[in-house]
């Protein structure tokens, strides 16, 4: 679902510049002046994007921190890991320095 409500942001997005930018085309001015078509265009499907698209947003940037969450929470797990084995191998090396066992049980 998360490609999906992207994909769906995208096309609306997209479909608010063309449209416009394909009516403005075919008055004589903008045939002249594409480039300002562009830009009118532009500014008409950022204003229709910002009244009519916000729900679409609202999914994707739900599924983007989602995504961020998850990310985060599994680099979260593996710097512990990471944390706990480090300590286990500073354990060990002060237990072999010294001479003896790095197993607690090995000593009895």
């Amino acid at each position: 679902m998360r490609a999906r409500s992207a994909l769906v942001y995208t096309v609306l997005r997209l479909l608010a510049f063309l449209v416009p930018l394909g009516i403005l085309l075919l008055f004589p001015v903008f045939r002249e002046l594409p480039w300002l078509a562009a830009v009118f265009a532009a500014l008409i499907g950022l204003s229709l994007s910002l009244l009519f698209l916000r729900r679409p947003l609202d999914h994707v940037t739900g599924d983007l921190a989602e995504r961020r969450a998850e990310r985060r929470a599994a680099n979260r797990r593996t710097a512990a890991e990471r944390d706990a084995d480090v300590e286990d191998a500073v354990v060990d090396s002060t237990h072999d320095d010294r001479g003896e066992a790095a197993d607690p049980e090995a000593r009895r």
